[in-house]
């Protein structure tokens, strides 16, 4: 039987312009099964789970699961997890860590003040402290949200895990399952589609550096996804990649045609014309999908680049 991400994978689905948004991510380590919605069905708490989500509804804070990657048979409550909140909006890019007995104190976190970008949030609630490690990969691994998550996605976390690779974790859920194995990259937010381990090894690398790979990206959580299409395309047509420089800053427009003006840290500005297709033939769009879908791609039109004298018109 096809799977979701086989198809995808030979109608060469464009991937740019997909990424889950959030400006902030909100990281509970929870061991052992995920159900399909696993702040609710795993072995955390659901009623903390249900007051997770409740409190970071409309805040830009998005809140997920993570475990080591290896067997998740139920190995019990452990002692002490970890949490990581991770800002995305470039020039403000940060990547915090705590652990904790207690997962309730995540309740004591002022969630607007996170998702505006304030660390301070998490400092007081979890005593945090700013990452000082290796940059996070978080591979989709979750089974009961997709099957092409668990066996596309664990053998590559495992494969990342045993080559040496430090900060790799599994997470509940990225979204996007029919480019799986899909691969999220903290602090900068850049998330990959159709990932294989030497993809991510460089993007890991280019975090670490202040650059951002290209090759399979799906975008920058800190945008919507014309945002992140036409922040992409930018990176390309400029030859930019370091991390951090370039901002979306307006979009004008509706669907399925947006003049997205991204802006340059050293002042330039380039108007890139996004418009939304149709992706064909009719696919699944998961696994679990009992009819096929068209789902919507993000088509770079055009990249100009604004003159001085434009931009003063």
């Amino acid at each position: 039987m096809s799977r979701c991400a086989t198809v995808s994978r030979s109608l060469d689905e464009p991937v740019s312009g997909t990424a889950a948004t959030a400006t902030t991510w909100l990281l509970l380590e929870q061991p052992g099964p995920w159900g399909a919605k696993a702040l609710t069905s795993s072995h955390l708490d659901p009623a903390l789970g249900r007051a997770l989500e409740a409190a970071a509804e409309g805040t830009g804070v998005r809140v997920a699961l993570i475990r080591r990657p290896g067997r998740h048979a139920d190995p019990g409550t452990p002692p002490v997890r970890h949490v990581y909140a991770a800002h995305t909006v470039p020039g403000r890019v940060w990547l915090h860590g705590a652990v904790t007995r207690d997962p309730e104190r995540l309740l004591d976190l002022d969630f607007p003040a996170l998702g505006a970008g304030d660390h301070r949030a998490f400092g007081a609630a979890l005593g945090g402290r700013a990452h000082t490690g290796d940059p996070l990969a978080l591979v989709c691994t979750n089974a009961k949200r997709d099957r092409c998550c668990a066996l596309l996605g664990r053998p590559l976390a495992a494969e990342l895990a045993a080559s040496g690779v430090r900060g790799v974790w599994e997470v509940t859920h990225l979204g996007g399952h029919r480019f799986s194995p899909t691969v999220l990259v903290l602090p900068y937010g850049y998330s990959y589609g159709r990932a294989e381990a030497h993809t991510v090894k460089e993007a890991l690398h280019g975090a670490q550096a202040g650059r951002v790979v290209v090759e399979g990206c799906r975008g920058c959580s800190a945008w919507d996804r014309p945002g992140q299409a036409a922040e992409l395309a930018v990176r390309s047509a400029a030859d930019e990649y370091r991390a951090g420089v370039l901002s979306v800053v307006r979009t004008d427009g509706a669907a399925p045609r947006w003049d997205v003006t991204v802006l340059h840290a050293d002042g330039r500005r380039w108007q890139v014309t996004v418009a939304q297709g149709m992706s064909l033939p009719p696919r699944p769009e998961s696994c679990g999908a009992t009819v096929l879908g068209t789902p919507a791609r993000m088509d770079v039109v055009a990249v100009r680049e604004l003159r001085p004298t434009a931009m003063a018109g």
